[in-house]
């Protein structure tokens, strides 16, 4: 790639005595000494300057299924191009992507390859993509470069999208939410306590982002990860449903994953097919329309149903797309909206 890296003075911090500066980009708004970073690992300050190391310099980038990312309800069966840079300011002990997410913790190396903003939209258009994904790590992290690529993005008619720990702060999301229009935002668990030991967080903050992404307009889909003796027990598994229908909408896909022992969480054990299935129930108990089964290929928990008719309107099996009844964003069947975006 052609992308000339330069340093890229950070968005939303401010100055403080003693060249000390406090970031206001995510809710752990942390406070940086001079020559230190911030939680994430790629927010440094400079001679009392807040810098992204990372702008302009992903560690990664695809095309997917937008099935992937998990998107269920936004351009089904269509193409992402997704992106990433290193870092995250989650500290998980379940991340699938430790290597690239966790990398730059303690002031180590930060990699990466030159990308420009354009560059990587024109790359999106090549491949076909209908939107692009910020994926694979935490994109609040890039939030600049994201930004740029957005912005880029909409004037060439291609979509944003986040693939998100719901962390960031109220000002940057309305900043950037002209340009996104969709994001999957994990929801990992119901209990302060695990958020706090398991990633490093804090669950009220992650709740009341999520309300902050309902009200922008944009469209969510939340994802929960499983994990047996963390956060599976049905009093957690019935908050998060209640939570979703009462506050974000009936219309709100749910996705239930399934985990396996990964980084430093190797005493847990994987997700029984039993434990989604109950899981996923829970969810159409409690009135939502859409839940889903994810890391089971082949199961029923795949498909998308009508919630009027209950006929199949998509049919899925892992991210393949095998059969559509959705005609002018309605099922075939019954003529019943299908919620969504590009349905």
């Amino acid at each position: 790639m052609n992308g000339e890296l330069t340093l890229r003075e950070a968005l939303f911090y401010e100055k403080l005595d003693g060249n000390k500066v406090h970031c206001h980009l995510c809710r752990h708004n942390c406070l940086i000494a001079e020559d230190k970073r911030g939680i994430c690992g790629v927010r440094e300050n400079r001679g009392g300057i807040l810098y992204s190391l990372v702008y302009g310099m992903p560690c990664s980038w695809h095309v997917d299924p937008i099935e992937k990312k998990p998107f269920f309800h936004f351009f089904p069966g269509s193409k992402a191009f997704s992106i990433a840079t290193v870092g995250c300011n989650f500290r998980c002990l379940h991340c699938q992507n430790h290597e690239i997410s966790q990398m730059p913790k303690n002031g180590g190396h930060v990699p990466g390859q030159k990308m420009s903003p354009q560059e990587a939209v024109e790359l999106a258009q090549r491949s076909g993509c209908k939107s692009i994904s910020y994926t694979y790590t935490e994109p609040t992290i890039f939030y600049e470069y994201a930004l740029d690529i957005a912005r880029l993005a909409k004037e060439n008619g291609i979509r944003n999208n986040f693939v998100t720990n719901g962390y960031i702060q109220e000002e940057p999301l309305k900043a950037i939410q002209p340009y996104l229009d969709g994001a999957n935002i994990d929801l990992k668990g119901f209990n302060a306590e695990f958020y706090k030991k398991v990633c490093g967080a804090d669950l009220s903050s992650v709740l009341d982002t999520i309300r902050l992404y309902k009200k922008l307009g944009i469209w969510i889909e939340l994802t929960t990860l499983i994990i047996p003796g963390h956060n599976d027990s049905e009093k957690e598994l019935q908050g998060i449903a209640k939570f979703i229908k009462d506050e974000l909408g009936a219309e709100t896909p749910w996705h239930v994953s399934a985990f396996y022992p990964t980084y430093k969480l190797l005493d847990a054990s994987r997700t029984s097919p039993k434990i989604l299935h109950r899981a996923r129930e829970i969810g159409l108990e409690e009135g939502l329309r859409y839940v889903y089964e994810g890391n089971i290929p082949g199961s029923d928990g795949e498909n998308t149903y009508c919630y009027h008719c209950n006929k199949p309107v998509i049919r899925r099996y892992g991210y393949t797309i095998t059969e559509y009844n959705i005609k002018n964003s309605a099922c075939t069947f019954c003529g019943t909206a299908i919620d969504g975006i590009g349905m």
